[in-house]
């Protein structure tokens, strides 16, 4: 087992941990918590051996394996396959101890080192490497991509696979849900539900803090409380602990109070001197319990927007995707036909890769569409958090600067108030308080920028947020913020994010977002859950399929033409041996006469069409009708564009709706009637 024994850890000056005593046993699967700058990266550095205690013992079993996501970015051209195989680091030592052994010709060494391999699973590293590698996210075509052709956040995910390919005792995980969405997220807490050693994991995800720990370690005024069970039941016993607390601290005031009451009415009468001395020394023996210090919350809101446009905006038969430099395009999705209503609440769900981004972004107007047509509601004002929306902070100004050079952007199309002292105090209600709005924003952390980013959305009023990813950087306190400030916010919201927390407090419906397509998802973030596992299962055994079929196809290639034509003409002699056995039966009828064949084979397309006839046409006349509620939808939007009577625009507004909700039905069964041809063996297309 890990155990401190009064640790001591400081910071420089800073005292992270003051007479520390815990212990994790073997097999337990902990989540570390606490605010930023509580300590828990530099207990992890403390358990790896890159820090060392200033005070008391920290013990970790020597036989103990360890692991942990290195957080340097790879620099090398090393094949991505290749890469995270390195990353089982036992089986690294004993190919070199075989290089070792064959060097020297030590046939003895030369066996026990393939003995030793065998025992490493040598023999199944690549399908394990690549197994991890298609589970956060790769496509197979990726896998013997150089690790250098990826961007950073895919970087980082090549370092998770490779820390999850080495074989631990001990795995230390500081926020491996950062790079990571929500297919490639749920694959990972399937993965370490499984992971037989102990574990220890800072992360700022709720759900999968739930999901994955069975103990909670809360680090707290330099102090360390465990608590069993997760995160959720961490809050539950904390509060109920806060509560006794309090009420404890109140009692003890109380008797304080009655003895210094005591003390003071008869310390000057010689008759009561013994007994107020002997309750001044029960005073300063009483060990003072703390009164309950309630954490800063951050909490912010979004202002009302100046106006609400309905629809938000409609997308007919568009065509999403992006040109390159020399005009060729590339499509992600196509036939997109979708309106967005005011107040609505949507989630967008797809697997990586799949065009989630690229839908957002040509919502918000960073792309263009290649076909079709996305008409906005007058007065439409976007506010959009993206993916990458830190990277263009400019690092050398301050926070303060970011919001002078927005308010004179927005210019006299802002109704908010631009003095700096004004601006001063609006970043103070976003926790960027005294000398930070003069600190500059390279020098801050990542949750920091976000709040900035964040700060100068809310400040645009905008109607529709457009959030991709917006809780990267975000910890729990200010997560909970944001999920508090989207209930309360009376525009329009669409969402992309892996916090599925967030997911389930915000959004009120789904769109998916996959296989060229967008559609209304039919099912709440559980069902979702198991067909990203039931997709990332089919995915493995393609891959699978895949790689059996190259190694057959690669086989065949090797075999030397000498060596086909003498299997032939061995198949030949032992053929034509036998006159009376052999050649009698390559004489014989087939096993199934020609004409009967081809009878069943009718018989079975007539019933393949008996029971795809109906089905078809009930596609067909979905298909006019959805052509028919995007031109009634057009028209309608068109007439919203002019001047009219406000009891006419509500009786729009009310027809857009109904006609909104018959194009998520007929949607609904459109994509039923696909999947069971799909099943029978006929395409929609058939």
């Amino acid at each position: 087992m890990i155990t401190l024994k009064n640790v001591t850890l400081r910071r420089g000056a800073k005292v992270l941990l003051n007479g520390v005593n815990a212990t994790i046993n073997p097999g337990e699967k902990v989540g570390l918590v606490g605010r930023n700058g509580a300590g828990k990266s530099s207990l992890f550095a403390l358990l790896n051996g890159s820090l060392h205690e200033d005070g008391g013992d920290c013990y970790i079993p020597t036989q103990w394996r360890m692991a942990q996501v290195a957080q340097n970015m790879p620099e090398t051209d090393e094949p991505a396959t290749d890469f995270v195989v390195a990353g089982d680091t036992r089986l690294a030592e004993l190919r070199v101890t075989l290089a070792q052994a064959e060097a020297a010709d030590d046939g003895m060494a030369i066996a026990h080192a393939y003995t030793d391999l065998a025992d490493a699973g040598d023999h199944d590293a690549v399908p394990r490497a690549q197994a991890l590698i298609l589970g956060l996210g790769f496509k197979v075509s990726e896998l013997d991509k150089p690790v250098n052709s990826f961007s950073g956040g895919w970087r980082m995910r090549l370092q998770l696979a490779r820390a999850l390919m080495c074989p631990s005792d001990l795995l230390l995980l500081d926020e491996p849900t950062n790079h990571l969405d929500l297919d490639a997220l749920v694959w990972l807490e399937a993965w370490l539900k499984r992971y037989e050693g102990t574990m220890i994991v800072i992360s700022h995800d709720r759900e999968f803090l739930d999901a994955v720990t069975n103990v909670t370690m809360h680090i707290d005024n330099a102090q360390i409380t465990r608590y069993g069970g997760n995160y959720s039941k961490f809050e539950d016993l904390r509060a109920q602990q806060l509560e006794l607390q309090q009420a404890s601290f109140s009692k003890q005031q109380e008797k304080i109070a009655h003895l210094k009451k005591f003390i003071d009415r008869f310390k000057a009468k010689a008759s009561k001197a013994k007994q107020a001395q002997s309750r001044v020394k029960a005073l300063d023996r009483m060990e003072k319990i703390a009164p309950v210090l309630a954490e800063a919350e951050f909490t912010f809101e979004f202002k009302e927007p100046q106006n609400l446009p309905n629809p938000m905006l409609a997308i007919s038969d568009a065509a999403f995707g992006y040109r390159t430099e020399d005009g060729a395009e590339t499509t992600i999705l196509q036939n997109v036909s979708r309106s967005v209503l005011a107040g609505q609440r949507i989630g967008i769900l797809g697997a990586n890769g799949q065009g989630k981004s690229t839908l957002v972004k040509t919502i918000a107007r960073t792309m263009a569409p290649l076909a079709g047509t996305v008409t906005e509601g007058k007065g439409l004002s976007i506010g959009y958090f993206a993916q990458q929306e830190l990277d263009v902070l400019r690092p050398h100004e301050n926070p303060l600067e970011h919001m002078i050079r927005l308010a004179r952007e927005l210019g006299p199309n802002s109704r908010e108030p631009s003095r700096e002292q004004d601006l001063r105090s609006y970043l103070g209600t976003f926790n960027f308080t005294g000398d930070m709005v003069k600190q500059s924003v390279g020098s801050m952390s990542g949750g920091e920028k976000a709040r900035l980013v964040l700060a100068m959305i809310v400040w645009q009023r905008p109607n529709l947020l457009l959030l991709d990813e917006p809780t990267n950087h975000l910890d729990l306190a200010t997560r909970e913020a944001l999920s508090m400030a989207l209930n309360e916010f009376e525009g329009t919201v669409m969402l992309v994010s892996h916090d599925r927390a967030l997911l389930r407090a915000v959004c009120d419906e789904f769109w998916m977002v996959g296989r060229g397509a967008v559609g209304p998802f039919d099912g709440d973030l559980d069902d979702y859950q198991r067909y990203l596992l039931d997709e990332a299962k089919r995915q493995r055994e393609l891959a699978k399929l895949e790689a059996a079929a190259d190694s057959a196809a690669l086989k065949a290639s090797a075999t030397p033409a000498p060596v086909v034509a003498a299997a032939i003409a061995a198949v030949s002699v032992a053929s034509g041996a036998d006159q009376t056995g052999t050649k009698g039966q390559t004489d014989a009828k087939p096993a199934i006469d020609t004409k009967e064949q081809r009878k069943q084979d009718a018989q079975a397309r007539q019933q393949l069409a008996e029971r795809t006839r109906p089905l078809k046409r009930e596609l067909e006349q979905i298909d006019q009708r959805l052509s028919a509620l995007v031109a009634e939808r057009t028209s309608l939007e068109e007439r919203l564009t002019q001047a009219l009577p406000p009891a006419e625009i509500a009786d729009l507004g009310r027809s857009l709706k109904g006609g909104h909700d018959e194009t998520a039905r007929l949607e609904e069964r459109w994509l039923e009637i696909s999947a069971e041809l799909e099943e029978i063996g006929v395409g929609t297309s058939a």
